[in-house]
C-alpha cells in the first residue's frame, strides 16, 4: 500500500514501512491544498503536530485507512471526520514520557534555582551573585495533577530528591497512587495550600482550561512555584502574571501556550518566569520513538489489526486484551457467518459470553462481531472504528450478557442475530496454542468444528443414507471434504444439521442437486 508522511519522522519508521513491502512517499511542506490534492492516492498518512489532518482531507483520502500522528495529542485530526469513514488515528503516546518528565524537572529546578536568570547576567558579563539565591526541591511538597504515564515518572523522580509528594486525578486508583509513593487528594482547595511545586500533567479538555486561575493561586502558599509542560490553557496566564508580580507565585516555568507559536504573552518580561518554546518532546530520543512507534501503529492498521493506541476505537486495558484477544478474530469470522445465515439484514445482535471470559469487558466482541457481518453489505472499509457507528446509522442494536458460569467449555461466546422474523444463532470457543476458532453450534445444533474458507451448511430429514448421497454428489462434482460434523439438539427431532469443510466452492447447480437428493430444508454455502 501508499503511505505518505508529510512531516519529517525518523528513519527507522520509515525503514519499517518499506521493509514491510509499502510504498512509502515523503512530501514535506505540503499545503492544505496540495494535501488534499496528494491524500486520495494513500492508504497511510503520517504527520506530526504541523499537518492539519482536516474534515476536507479526510475526505479527500478515499482510500484512507489509517492516519498515524507521531507525538501524544491528536489536536490536529479531526478524529470525529475519520470515525465517519472508519479511519483509524493513532499516536504515539508513550514516546515523548520521559523527555516530557524531563523538562518537567528541567523548569523546575530552573526556576527554583533561577538559572535562566543568572545564565543571563552571566552573557552580559556580570557577576551578580547575590541576586539569584533560590529554593531547594529537598524535602519540599510537590503537587502533581494528572497522575497518568508522565506524571507517574515525575512522581518517581521527585522521591529521587526527598520530596513529598501529593497528587490529584479523578480516574488515579489509591492502588495507583501508592505504586508511585504519592497521597492522593479528592479536594483541589484541600490540596493546593500544602504545595511548594505545582505541576499540571493534564490533557486538555474543557474541564482543565482555565482550571487554575485567581481563585486557585490565591489558594497556594505564599512563594508557590508552579510548572507546566501538558498543555497551554490549563493556567490562566493573567492570572499567574498577576500572582508572579504580586509575589504569590515565586517563579513558574512554562513550556506549553494556548496558541502557538508564542511570541507575547503576560508572562513575556517577567524575569521569575522560565519560558520555553514546547520543548517537552524535543529531545533526539523522543523523536525517534515517535517516528518509529507510529509506523509500527500504521503497519497494524494497515494489516487490519487493532491498533493499541487508536484513539478513536474505546481504549482497552492491556491485561482485558490479554484476555479477549484471542476471541476478536473469532468473532469477526463469526459475524461473517451470521450474515450469510442471515435471510434479510439484520436488526439486532446479542452476544452471551460464558465463562472466566465474562470477568473482562467484552464490548470488543460485539464490535468484532458487527465488523464482520458488515463487511459484507458496506462498499467503504468496516473496521473497529467505524462498525458501531455503522450499527448505529442503520439501527442495529447490539446487547452484551455476561456470566463467569463454565458450560461445558472453559469460555464460550453465543451470537445471536435477528433478521426479520428469522433468528440465526451461532456459538464459538477458542482452543489450542494457536487459539483455533471452533464453532460450538449453529441454529441450535450442537456441533465441534474448526471451520475453513469453505463451508456447506445442509438441514435435512435424519435418515441412513443421507450423508452417502451428499458425499456422492459432492465427489461426482470433484468437491473434497476435508471435516464435517453432523450437529445434534438436546430435544428429540428428526431434522438433522450437517457443516462440511470443502476445499473449494460449491455452484448452485450443485446444491440444488443435493436437495432435490436429500429434501434439505434449509441450506446455505458460507465463505469465510
Amino acid at each position: 500500500m501508499k503511505v505518505l508522511v508529510a512531516e519529517k519522522i525518523a528513519d527507522g519508521g520509515i525503514g519499517l514501512l518499506k521493509e514491510a513491502g509499502h510504498e512509502v512517499d515523503v512530501r514535506l511542506d505540503l499545503s492544505p491544498e496540495d494535501l488534499c490534492a496528494a491524500i486520495s492516492g494513500y492508504e497511510a498518512l503520517i504527520i506530526r503536530s504541523a499537518t492539519q489532518a482536516s474534515r476536507e482531507v479526510i475526505e479527500a483520502g478515499t482510500r484512507l485507512k489509517i492516519i498515524g500522528r507521531a507525538g501524544v495529542g491528536v489536536d490536529n485530526v479531526d478524529v470525529a471526520a475519520a470515525t465517519e469513514r472508519g479511519v483509524i488515528v493513532c499516536n504515539a503516546p508513550t514516546s515523548n514520557v520521559v523527555s516530557a518528565c524531563e523538562q518537567t524537572f528541567a523548569l523546575l529546578l530552573a526556576s527554583a534555582r533561577r538559572t535562566a536568570q543568572a545564565n543571563a547576567s552571566m552573557h552580559a558579563h556580570k557577576w551578580d551573585r547575590g541576586l539569584f539565591a533560590g529554593n531547594e526541591l529537598y524535602q519540599k511538597t510537590l503537587a502533581i495533577f494528572g497522575l497518568g504515564r508522565i506524571g507517574g515518572l515525575v512522581a518517581k523522580r521527585a522521591h529521587a530528591f526527598e520530596m513529598n509528594v501529593i497528587g490529584f486525578d479523578p480516574f488515579a486508583t489509591p492502588e495507583r497512587a501508592a505504586e508511585i509513593g504519592v497521597k492522593l487528594y479528592d479536594d483541589i482547595d484541600e490540596m493546593l495550600p500544602l504545595a511548594d511545586f505545582v505541576t499540571v500533567h493534564l490533557p486538555k479538555t474543557k474541564e482543565t482550561i482555565g482550571m487554575f486561575g485567581a481563585e486557585q493561586f490565591a489558594r497556594m502558599k505564599d512563594g508557590v512555584y508552579v510548572v507546566n509542560t501538558a498543555r497551554g490553557g490549563i493556567y490562566d496566564l493573567d492570572a499567574l502574571a498577576d500572582a508572579v508580580r504580586s509575589g504569590k507565585v515565586a517563579g513558574a516555568g512554562i513550556d506549553v501556550y494556548a496558541k502557538e507559536p508564542c511570541t507575547d504573552s503576560p508572562l513575556h518580561g517577567l524575569e521569575q518566569v522560565v519560558l520555553t518554546p514546547h520543548l517537552g518532546a524535543s529531545t533526539k530520543e523522543a523523536q525517534a520513538r515517535a517516528g518509529l512507534q507510529t509506523a509500527e501503529y500504521v503497519l497494524m492498521g494497515l494489516e487490519g489489526k487493532m491498533v493499541p493506541t487508536a484513539v478513536n476505537v474505546p481504549l482497552v486495558p492491556d491485561d482485558v486484551m490479554t484476555a479477549v484477544k484471542p476471541f476478536i478474530e473469532a468473532s469477526q469470522t463469526t459475524g461473517v457467518i451470521l450474515a450469510q445465515l442471515a435471510e434479510a439484514p439484520i436488526e439486532s445482535l446479542t452476544v452471551k459470553v460464558l465463562g472466566d471470559l465474562a470477568k473482562n469487558d467484552v464490548t470488543l466482541l460485539g464490535t468484532a462481531a458487527l465488523r464482520g457481518i458488515f463487511s459484507l453489505s458496506s462498499d467503504d472499509a468496516v473496521n473497529f472504528v467505524n462498525a458501531s457507528y455503522i450499527a448505529e446509522q442503520r439501527g442495529v442494536s447490539v446487547k452484551v450478557e455476561k456470566s463467569t458460569m463454565r458450560s461445558e467449555y472453559a469460555n464460550k461466546v453465543c451470537f445471536e442475530a435477528r433478521a426479520g422474523s428469522q433468528v440465526v444463532e451461532v456459538s464459538i470457543t477458542t482452543s489450542g496454542p494457536g487459539e483455533d476458532l471452533r464453532i460450538v453450534s449453529v441454529l441450535g445444533y450442537r456441533l465441534d468444528l474448526i471451520p475453513s474458507k469453505n463451508i456447506l451448511i445442509q438441514k435435512y430429514v435424519d435418515k441412513p443414507g443421507q450423508l452417502g448421497l451428499i458425499g456422492t454428489i459432492l465427489g461426482k462434482a470433484n468437491i473434497n471434504i476435508s471435516t464435517m460434523e453432523v450437529g445434534v439438539k438436546e430435544e428429540k427431532t428428526r431434522m438433522a444439521l450437517i457443516l462440511m469443510n470443502v476445499d473449494e466452492p460449491v455452484p448452485e447447480a450443485v446444491r440444488a442437486e443435493i436437495k432435490e437428493a436429500v429434501g434439505v430444508t434449509e441450506g446455505w454455502f458460507i465463505q469465510i
